[in-house]
């Protein structure tokens, strides 16, 4: 049912399989769900947007950003609970080429399109020892709040929170930082 949590098959490389436990039915054929830890671990944008399918039709780095790019794809008019041969079939070239600009508008890319070195898939998730490892590191650094928060902007797990979280975060931060 729409807006409801429940368990989806991600299907990477063309034949494995992954099941999701806590995907969203974000609209009618399509699921957000956050990429498993063992998947894509240099990808920083743990969200994708999923076919019914199984396939992945986009990533994103926020979940809100997700959903956003949902919202794009079900006003293409695009029938998502169709099968994905028949949405292939049925799906022009500059059809595909308009919904990649608009989900780009939207911060949602092509899935796999983004990489960082190193193990990343904490993006969007942090604990209370990461924020006082960050703000350890602000604090010798001698950095103000704009700038503590430029820093977090581009760094895991800091760049994959929605913004009411990262703000939080921010927050605690720059305040056990003393940034002013």
């Amino acid at each position: 049912m729409i807006g409801e949590t429940t368990e989806y098959t991600m299907t990477v490389h063309g034949e494995q399989r992954h099941s999701i436990p806590d995907a969203l039915h974000a609209a009618p054929g399509l699921f957000v769900y956050r990429m498993p830890d063992d998947q894509s671990i240099n990808c920083p944008a743990r969200w994708r947007i999923g076919h019914h399918g199984g396939l992945a039709i986009a990533e994103a780095m926020r979940r809100e950003d997700a959903l956003k790019g949902v919202e794009i794809l079900v006003q293409s008019g695009i029938d998502w609970t169709q099968d994905t041969e028949t949405i292939q079939a049925e799906v022009s070239n500059d059809t595909v080429y308009d919904l990649t600009s608009k989900l780009s508008w939207a911060w949602c890319e092509q899935p796999g399109s983004s990489y960082m070195p190193g193990d990343v898939t904490r993006n969007g998730t942090y604990t209370d020892a990461d924020v006082e490892a960050a703000a350890a590191e602000f604090k010798a650094d001698g950095l103000n709040a704009l700038e503590v928060l430029t820093a977090m902007t581009h760094t895991v797990p800091w760049m994959g929170l929605d913004t009411e979280d990262f703000n939080e975060a921010h927050n605690r931060i720059a305040e056990l930082a003393d940034a002013a």
